[in-house]
């Protein structure tokens, strides 16, 4: 399931021109070689890259500690659970949530420290830029990261987030050297199609959990001599 982060970034990146395009198309030309200017979108981009997979690993430690409990089905349904939540729970509710959690200040910082790395004129500026746009909310990064907490340990999330990153990048590098190439209204029909992709990466998790011996998509939990639980796709009927 991996490798669902990828293709979950690659199908949604639409979504992240939508939301991200505008900073991207913004970024300042550091210095007068050509080559810069293209370093200097890689940077931003590889940037966002980091802080997902740094994400990745906060998620990652969250699904180890289910893991470690038994939960190991639970982890996979929950994931897909929190998926679902994030599809159907209205904005004003999620404000009112971030608010109660103090995120909202964190994002002033963000913001405060966004605006202060544009107005620098150096290609680590860049890659900061990047790395501060990956922490600005993002429902579609929600999703991902809700995802990647049935990832196989921390290292895993951390690729999952990673593959995620890197399946936004190519859509997401054209946009940052010529945003006009996607018209706005390509953008929101991608944009629409979004919590359909999430609900059926939901599905999938869910599925997953629940162990109906169904290789790959749903395998079988057996019991080890420990007496916990593990899912196995080669498992032979007894």
């Amino acid at each position: 399931m991996i490798w669902a982060g990828f293709l979950f970034g690659l199908l949604g990146s639409f979504h992240c021109v939508g939301m991200c395009g505008p900073i991207a198309m913004a970024l300042p030309f550091v210095g007068s070689s050509g080559w810069r200017y293209y370093v200097g979108r890689l940077l931003y981009n590889g940037g966002r890259i980091v802080t997902y997979a740094s994400l990745g690993a906060l998620a990652g430690a969250f699904g180890q500690s289910l893991e470690m409990a038994g939960l190991q089905q639970t982890v996979s349904i929950v994931s897909g659970v929190l998926i679902l939540l994030l599809l159907v729970l209205p904005a004003a509710f999620k404000g009112k949530a971030s608010s109660v959690m103090g995120t909202d200040k964190v994002m002033v910082w963000v913001r405060k420290k966004l605006g202060y790395y544009f107005q620098k004129n150096s290609l680590g500026s860049l890659f900061m830029v990047g790395m501060l746009n990956g922490l600005l909310p993002c429902g579609f990064v929600y999703i991902a990261l809700a995802g990647a907490i049935s990832a196989p340990g921390i290292g895993g999330a951390m690729l999952y987030m990673a593959l995620f990153g890197l399946g936004t990048f190519p859509l997401m590098y054209i946009v940052s050297l010529s945003g006009k190439l996607i018209s706005l209204k390509v953008r929101g029909m991608f944009n629409r199609a979004v919590p359909y992709v999430g609900m059926v990466l939901a599905v999938l998790f869910i599925v997953r959990g629940l162990g109906l011996g169904i290789p790959y998509l749903s395998p079988e939990v057996v019991q080890t001599a420990q007496h916990t639980t593990e899912m196995s796709c080669c498992s032979k009927p007894k």
